[in-house]
C-alpha cells in the first residue's frame, strides 16, 4: 500500500540523515524532497501546500536543527501533520440490540459497492450482530445477484424484489422485511453510475429523505486519485455523508486520494478496502495509516488481524499453555495452517515495524508452499515427538524424513525454528512490556536472517543476500526436489 509514497519519503529523510551538519538550508532541500513525494502522489496541492507550511514552520526551529538527530525530529513533525489531516475519525458502526439500524452506501459504478456491502456485512457479522441486505441497484440486474451470492456465503439475508422499478419502494419493503427476520443492521445497496448525474442524485435523495439512514457512507476507488476526491465532493454536496469507504488499496493507488479526502471534502475515510475477499475490510486509523505511510508499521492493526485468526477462547487457552510451556509442534504446526490464507502472511509482515522489505520478499516467495512442507514435517513426527521436539535424534530424524519426503537436514532445521518461534511466543504471552518488545526485536532479527520467507528454513542453498528471480526460485525448488527423491531412494 502507497510503496511509492512511502519509498520517496524515506529518501526525504536519508537525505537529511547523510548531512555532516544540518543547516537551513540542507532541512529545505529535505522538504522539497518531502513535497515532490506528495505532489507525485496525486495529493490535491492545495492540500500539500497547507501540509507543507505546517512542517516547514516546526521542522526549520532550533529545536530541530540544533538536535542531535534532526531526520528522527522531521519524521515525527511529518507524522504528526499527515494524523492531522487524515483524521479525527470515527469509525465505529452503529449497533444497538434491539433497534434496527441502517447504513446507506453509495457511488459510482465500479467503485466496488456491492462487494463493499459485503465487506461490511461480515465486519458486522464478527461483532456477534445479525446483518441483512437490501438489493436496490435497480438498473443492473448483475448487482442484485452479486448480493445474492455474497448473502449466501456469509449467511445473511438479502432481499430483492424481481420486476421493482422503485428503489425507495424496494428500501422500504426491505427494511420491514429485515424487522421481521430479527436484524440488527440494515445494508442499502444503491444504484451507481459511470459519472454523477441529476437522475442518480435525484434517486439518492428521495431514498435519503424516506429511508433516513443512520449513516450514509460513500464508496469510492482509491486508484481514480483526485476524481475520488471530487465525487466526494459532489455526493457530499447532495447527500451530506458521514462518512468515505476507499476501496482497492492493494492495487496501485498512488495515495493522494486517501491524504485529500478528509482535507478537501471534510468527510473522513472510515473503512479500507484491502483485497477482493470478504474479512479485506479494515477500520481507518489516522495514527496507523500515518505509520504505515513512514514505515514504522502498525501493531494495532496486527494484533486486529491476530484477533480474526483466534477467537478469544482459543486464545485464553492457547496463552495458558504457553505459560506453562506447553506450546508444541502441534500448535506451531496450527498456527501455520492459519497462517495459509492467500496474502496474509504478507500483510502481516508489512504491518510490523521494520518488516517492508520483508513483506515484499514474502511477495515473491512460495509461502503457502513452505508452510504445507513444514505441515507435512510435523505430520510425521509421533504425538510424543510433537510435544517434546527434544527426544527427537539422529535416528528419529530419518525416519521423520523418510515419512514426508523431505530430508534430515530440513527436518533438523525445522526443529532450530521451532525453538526459537517457541521462546518468542512464551516472551509475548506471560512478559511485561519490556519483553514483549524483546521478543519483537528478537522475532525481526530472524526475519532479517531468512528474508525469503521467516519459517521456511528449508532451503538447501543459503540466501546469496538478493531477492531471487522467479526462473531462479523454479530452478532452486527443482534442485530441492530432487535432493528429496535422491534421499529416498537411498533410505
Amino acid at each position: 500500500m502507497f510503496d511509492s509514497l512511502s519509498e520517496n519519503l524515506q529518501s526525504a529523510f536519508k537525505s537529511i540523515r547523510g548531512k555532516g551538519k544540518l543547516t537551513e538550508a540542507n532541512m529545505r532541500d529535505g522538504l522539497k524532497l518531502v513535497e515532490t513525494s506528495l505532489l507525485e502522489a496525486d495529493v490535491s496541492i492545495s492540500v500539500v501546500e497547507q501540509f507543507m507550511g505546517r512542517v516547514t514552520e516546526a521542522a526549520l526551529g532550533k529545536r530541530v536543527l540544533l538536535s542531535l538527530k534532526p531526520s528522527e525530529e522531521l519524521i515525527r513533525i511529518v507524522y504528526d501533520q499527515l494524523v492531522a489531516i487524515l483524521g479525527p475519525v470515527d469509525n465505529t458502526i452503529p449497533l444497538q440490540r434491539g433497534q434496527v439500524k441502517t447504513i446507506m452506501l453509495c457511488g459510482l459504478q465500479g467503485a466496488g459497492k456491492t462487494t463493499t456491502c459485503g465487506k461490511l456485512a461480515q465486519l458486522i457479522k464478527e461483532s456477534k450482530f445479525k446483518p441483512y441486505l437490501i438489493a436496490a441497484d435497480l438498473q443492473r440486474p448483475a448487482a442484485i445477484e452479486q448480493l445474492h451470492v455474497l448473502g449466501r456465503q456469509l449467511g445473511v439475508g438479502v432481499f430483492s424484489k424481481e420486476g421493482a422499478s422503485d428503489p425507495v419502494a424496494v428500501c422500504q419493503e426491505g427494511i420491514a422485511a429485515a424487522k421481521a427476520a430479527g436484524a440488527d443492521v440494515v445494508i442499502l445497496d444503491t444504484a451507481g453510475r459511470l459519472a454523477i448525474d441529476e437522475e442518480l442524485m435525484g434517486q439518492l435523495k428521495s431514498i435519503d429523505r424516506s429511508v433516513k439512514p443512520d449513516q450514509v457512507l460513500l464508496v469510492v476507488d482509491g486508484m481514480t486519485g483526485q476524481d475520488a476526491v471530487n465525487s466526494a465532493g459532489a455526493f457530499n454536496a447532495a447527500l451530506e455523508l458521514d462518512g468515505v469507504i476507499m476501496t482497492k488499496l492493494d492495487g496501485d493507488a498512488r495515495g493522494g486520494a486517501l491524504l485529500s479526502v478528509k482535507a478537501v471534502t471534510q468527510v473522513p475515510i472510515k473503512f479500507l478496502g484491502t483485497g477482493e475477499h470478504l474479512d479485506a475490510l479494515e477500520p481507518f486509523r489516522p495514527e496507523g495509516m500515518a505509520s504505515r505511510i513512514l514505515q514504522m508499521g502498525d501493531i494495532l492493526e496486527v494484533a486486529r488481524e491476530a484477533h480474526r485468526l483466534v477467537d478469544e477462547d482459543e486464545r485464553k487457552a492457547m496463552e495458558e499453555r504457553m505459560k506453562k510451556g506447553q506450546f508444541g509442534l502441534t500448535e506451531f504446526r496450527d498456527m501455520m495452517q492459519k497462517l495459509r490464507k492467500p496474502g496474509l502472511m504478507q500483510k502481516m509482515m508489512g504491518l510490523m515495524p521494520g518488516m517492508g522489505e520483508m513483506s515484499k520478499a514474502l511477495q515473491s516467495a512460495d509461502s503457502d508452499k513452505e508452510m504445507r512442507r513444514i505441515a507435512g514435517i510435523i505430520d510425521s513426527m509421533t504425538p510424543t515427538e510433537r510435544d517434546n521436539p527434544k527426544i527427537i535424534d539422529n535416528q528419529r530424524r530419518m525416519r521423520i524424513a523418510a515419512g514426508c519426503g523431505a530430508t534430515a537436514p530440513m527436518v533438523n532445521e525445522l526443529l532450530k525454528q521451532f525453538d526459537q518461534i517457541a521462546g518468542f511466543m512464551k516472551m509475548m504471552s506471560s512478559g511485561g512490556a519490556r519483553e514483549k518488545m524483546a521478543a519483537l526485536q528478537q522475532m525481526q532479527g530472524m526475519m532479517s536472517n531468512n528474508p525469503m520467507n521467516p519459517m521456511q528454513g528449508m532451503s538447501l542453498k543459503q540466501s546469496t543476500g538478493k531477492r531471487l528471480t522467479p526462473k531462479e526460485r523454479e530452478r532452486l525448488q527443482k534442485e530441492r526436489d530432487k535432493a528429496v527423491r535422491k534421499a529416498k531412494r537411498k533410505n
